[in-house]
């Protein structure tokens, strides 16, 4: 899917670790939320309390999930999951333009 619509964007940014992970919520008539982002490069650690897919739409990172040992290399058009109520570290290697969907 290259494009939503018939959604509510919330204008506020969700601004994280000093500007470097920005984002922007999008609403669903259904209620269903995504937001769409950067990352510039650096390490980072979230915690979930829904289940997140993340989609890299452009980008490389490395991602550790919850209870994994080794880190995954993630690049354009891949995707992963997190569990809820987790938290996941990513090392981002160059700037990352990404879509995260929040499933309840």
């Amino acid at each position: 899917m290259t494009e939503f619509k018939s959604v509510t964007v919330i204008k506020k940014a969700n601004v994280y670790f000093d500007g470097k992970v920005t984002s922007r919520s999008i609403i669903f008539a259904d209620g269903s939320k995504r937001t769409l982002g950067t990352m510039l490069p650096g390490d980072y650690e979230f915690n979930t309390s829904e289940k997140e897919i993340m989609e890299i739409l452009a980008g490389d990172l490395d991602v550790l999930l919850p209870g994994a040992v080794e880190w995954r290399t993630v690049r354009d058009g891949e995707t992963f999951e997190v569990a809820a109520n987790s938290s996941f570290k990513l090392r981002v290697t160059r700037l990352t333009d990404y879509c995260c969907s929040f499933v309840k």
